[in-house]
């Protein structure tokens, strides 16, 4: 579950009620941080609170000034990772300082919305935030990437000193198959926070009592494609274990207006060829041994990278690492190995 999933239900409870809170966004950081800008947490006067700032070492000194701080309006305030007097961490070491913006309802609230908005309509948005003078805490939002969005961005920023996030389109994940194996992968994608879809031709296993996790489950008409709202930063994974069921969901993956940046099969590699033939059939081509391939170069097929997995979970384990490597274009190797980066500190 990501920062906003925590936030927006207490957010929202706190909005119904009319109640005063703090929001604190991170803006910048310098020297080693474990949360990174944009991470935010939402602070309620009963002392609930929701998402973090730090790795746990910046909460309670944040919450407990964040009130008297914002009594005249919104500011940016400083915290170090290391105690007043250089010496001893607060708790998790990380040597680095955090510039937070705490705000209260005031100018909190038209982000949250634009932040909600975003996410459950799964588009981009790119906030520029005042965090000097008369009036920090003033946004502009660009909720596409149209002209006119855009331009209304630029024009703010002019001889203003704001902080530009940019937040990429929540991503979804395309489940096909309602065995018990796609259960834990399910799981695991909904922790990151992604939207998840599941769909099988079987009724009697795509039920949402079987995967309370999930956003969405359909059962699949035997003799149609499936129908997906697919996005440049989404994903798929067909596992039905069905020949029948996984050729028709192929064709329709590889034949439909939007493809995903991740189809996965899962399965060797050599069902998967045969698949694509009778995929070819269905879309009218002849399985030439080119088509087949082509094919083969866009697919992850088996889907997943190799850490041995053997279990359910540690397959899905694979699925979601591979997934999350592809969609953000990371290398898979260990940090220490990647060329020009250091070993990474611990928080």
């Amino acid at each position: 579950m990501t920062d906003l999933e925590q936030i927006l239900p207490l957010w929202r409870d706190l909005e119904a009620s009319g109640a005063e809170y703090v929001l604190a966004t991170v803006v910048k950081v310098e020297g080693s941080s474990y949360r990174k800008p944009g991470a935010r947490m939402l602070l309620a006067a009963d002392g609930r609170r929701a998402g973090t700032v730090s790795g746990g070492c910046l909460e309670a000194a944040v919450a407990k000034k964040a009130w008297w701080l914002t009594e005249s309006g919104p500011v940016v305030q400083s915290y170090s990772t290391l105690e007043d007097d250089g010496e001893l961490p607060y708790g998790s070491g990380c040597g680095g300082v955090v510039w937070i913006l705490l705000e209260r309802r005031g100018t909190a609230d038209e982000v949250m919305r634009a932040l909600e908005e975003a996410w459950n309509a799964r588009v981009p948005l790119a906030i520029a935030t005042v965090l000097q003078g008369e009036r920090i805490g003033q946004r502009v939002f660009a909720m596409t990437a149209g002209d006119l969005e855009l331009a209304a961005l630029e024009k703010f920023c002019a001889d203003l000193p704001v902080w530009i996030e940019e937040h990429a389109a929540r991503p979804a994940l395309w489940v096909f198959g309602a065995g018990d194996d796609t259960k834990p992968l399910v799981k695991m994608a909904r922790t990151l926070g992604w939207y998840v879809a599941v769909a099988d031709g079987r009724s009697h296993l795509a039920t949402a009592g079987r995967f309370i996790e999930a956003n969405a489950v359909t059962v699949l008409a035997a003799d149609e494609p499936p129908k997906i709202d697919a996005r440049a930063r989404d994903a798929a994974v067909v596992m039905t274990h069905s020949f029948e069921q996984d050729s028709r969901i192929l064709a329709g993956l590889l034949s439909g207006p939007a493809r995903p940046a991740y189809i996965g099969v899962l399965g060797p590699q050599r069902r998967t060829r045969e698949l694509l033939q009778d995929v070819a059939r269905r879309l009218g081509f002849v399985p030439s041994e080119r088509v087949i391939e082509g094919w083969l170069a866009e697919l992850h097929s088996p889907t997943g990278l190799d850490l041995g997995a053997e279990t359910p979970a540690m397959i899905a384990l694979s699925i979601v690492a591979e997934i999350q490597k592809t969609l953000s274009g990371g290398t898979g190797l260990p940090l220490k190995q990647v060329r020009g980066m250091k070993a990474a500190p611990l928080v």
